[in-house]
C-alpha cells in the first residue's frame, strides 16, 4: 500500500504543452495519470507561475478534463498566504515540473516513480546512481 502524498504539479510544459500565456494541448497521459494518482489517494496541488485570468483558464482546462485540485498555488485550500508571515515554498511531498533536474520524464515514468517509491541518489563521484526503492520505516 502506498502512503498518500501531497503532489505539487506545474501546468505549462507538464500538464499542457507550453504555450504561455495561452493554454497548450494536454500532454500525453497527463490527465489519465493525474486521475489515477487521485484515485490512489494522493492530493494534487496546482503549482504554477500563472495568476489572474491565465490561472483561471488553466484551472478551467483541468476541470474540463476531470481534475479538481486540493489547492491552487497554496499548500492547502483556504490558506491565507502572506509573504510577511510565511515562505512561498509549498508544503508538498513531491514536485512534478518540466524544469526538474534532468527534465520531464513523461507521465508513465512519473506514475511509476511515485507508485514504486523510487528515489534517485548520486554516487560518490556525483554521477547519478541507479534508482533505488526507498525502504519503509521497518526496512522493507
Amino acid at each position: 500500500m502506498i502512503k498518500s502524498k501531497i503532489i505539487a504539479v506545474d501546468f505549462d510544459g507538464t500538464i499542457a504543452e507550453d504555450a504561455y500565456p495561452k493554454v497548450g494541448k494536454a500532454k500525453m497521459f497527463a490527465f489519465e495519470t493525474l486521475k489515477k494518482l487521485q484515485e490512489d489517494g494522493h492530493r494534487l496541488i496546482l503549482w504554477t507561475y500563472r495568476h489572474g485570468k491565465t490561472l483561471d483558464e488553466a484551472v478551467e482546462f483541468c476541470r474540463e478534463n476531470g481534475i479538481e485540485f486540493y489547492a491552487i498555488n497554496h499548500s492547502f485550500a483556504g490558506e491565507d498566504f502572506s509573504p510577511e508571515k510565511a515562505s512561498r515554498k509549498l508544503n508538498a511531498d513531491i514536485f512534478i515540473d518540466d524544469r526538474n533536474l534532468g527534465g520531464f520524464p513523461g507521465w508513465g515514468e512519473v506514475y511509476r516513480i511515485i507508485t514504486e517509491n523510487i528515489q534517485f541518489d548520486l554516487d560518490r563521484d556525483g554521477k547519478e546512481a541507479e534508482p533505488v526503492k526507498k525502504k519503509g520505516w521497518f526496512g522493507f
